[in-house]
């Protein structure tokens, strides 16, 4: 394909997707900087904040399939634009919260409504990319996520010292309403549909995406076909694994290193930018290393291996953190372990879009609403071990082998066969 005189139109729409999993992340952890203040204003505990934490992961989780599903039927271009717009409606309205069952109800419709947009991406890489760049693709969007979460780390810890966290949550709302009516301008569905792509660049994605042809017309599928998928049971179940670990970095990471070792806020948010920005690292490594051993012609390999190196890094670096005494050391591990856990993600959703096709959305809704249960688990589990051990130890040991039981998951599942044949 020519790409001369053209910057190739299926790039913008990376640009779009990144940004979009960037503010995603940073509205979802601005709740994790603004714990202190939040807790202090609304007279909250550690058990309480982590229902709050968990509320989210709940909301997001319940919606997963059906958000993938709307994506499949209705398109990622009217999707995605009314779930950013409805969730940041959401995230404004956690800076009217008074009490804490008002901010449950907020933190879960919230996650509700972020619930569609990794699914309506998948959707949207489907129908514009290559088969042979979907892992770097994949790699790209999700690092914007870490990237997102790592920058809102010190900045909104600045935010929220400078303007105090009610102002903080409805900047963040606004910025994501801008986003959503750039996105319905801009983006189309396919790339037959966009006046602006060139014939050269429409012919190679045309000739070059896993379905040569797809159709507008909307395939059904049932929660019985899903049911009856071992490969969706597999994804759902290594996924649990791998959120489980990566939403520690989310929820108590941060208020974990400060407590622990005394450090202040905006000292604390540099620290813990550290392994969500190797987390960046890790999704632009595996979504490298899938496309390079596709290229050598063995789909399933460039699925599982980096999964499963990915799984067995992140058991390390959570094993490691236990013997840390400083905060340095204890980064440097979570950050192998963070690491570690974002490269099974590029496998896993190129995985989805392998065995879902044209219900790509409705897959990967479902194996991340299995991810997002691992969250809840997650955001309960650590201040609740803590408060029965007074250690975190058990915490890190738990994610530790669930790690391990990823690879064994990872291999038994097969990217080549539909969800239906296998």
């Amino acid at each position: 394909m020519s790409t001369k005189n053209h910057f190739p139109k299926r790039y913008f729409m990376v640009a779009g997707t990144f940004l979009l999993a960037l503010l995603l992340y940073i509205d979802r952890i601005c709740i994790s900087v603004a714990k202190e203040p939040i807790s202090a204003s609304l007279d909250l505990n550690d058990k309480q904040m982590g229902w709050v934490l968990a509320a989210f992961s709940l909301g997001y989780a319940f919606f997963q399939t059906p958000s993938g599903l709307m994506a499949d039927k209705y398109g990622p271009r009217k999707i995605l634009a009314g779930i950013v717009t409805l969730w940041s409606t959401f995230t404004a309205l956690t800076a009217a919260a008074w009490n804490f069952s008002s901010l449950l109800v907020v933190r879960f419709l919230f996650g509700a409504g972020e619930a569609g947009a990794f699914p309506g991406m998948s959707r949207a890489i489907y129908n514009w990319f290559p088969l042979q760049e979907r892992g770097i693709v994949t790699g790209i969007n999700f690092s914007g996520s870490r990237l997102g979460a790592a920058f809102a780390l010190p900045l909104v810890a600045w935010m929220i010292e400078d303007f105090g966290w009610r102002t903080t949550f409805l900047v963040l709302g606004v910025i994501g309403v801008v986003w959503a009516l750039g996105w319905y301008f801009l983006f189309r569905d396919r790339p037959e549909e966009h006046k602006g792509i060139s014939d050269g660049e429409k012919e190679y994605i045309l000739a070059t995406r896993q379905d040569k042809k797809v159709s507008a017309a909307k395939e059904k599928i049932s929660f019985r076909q899903l049911s009856k998928s071992k490969n969706m049971w597999l994804a759902m179940g290594q996924y649990f694994c791998s959120n489980f670990t990566f939403f520690f970095a989310l929820t108590w990471l941060f208020p974990h290193i400060k407590k622990e070792y005394g450090l202040e806020t905006v000292e604390a948010g540099l620290y813990t930018a550290v392994p969500l920005i190797f987390g960046a690292f890790g999704n632009w490594f595996a979504g490298w290393l899938i496309d390079r051993i596709f290229s050598k012609g063995n789909w399933d390999k460039s699925r599982i291996l980096p999964a499963s190196l990915g799984f067995a890094l992140a058991a390390i670096g959570l094993i490691g953190s236990i013997y840390m005494d400083s905060a340095i050391g204890a980064i440097i591990m979570l950050s192998i372990a963070i690491f570690g856990a974002d490269m099974t993600l590029p496998p896993s959703w190129a995985f989805c879009v392998d065995i879902g096709k044209q219900n790509s959305g409705a897959i990967s809704g479902t194996m991340n609403m299995a991810g997002n249960i691992g969250a809840f688990i997650t955001a309960l589990l650590f201040p609740y071990l803590l408060d029965w051990t007074g250690s975190t130890t058990l915490f890190f040991v738990v994610g530790a082998i669930l790690n391990i039981i990823a690879i064994f998951l990872w291999s038994k599942m097969r990217p080549q066969y539909h969800f239906t044949e296998y």
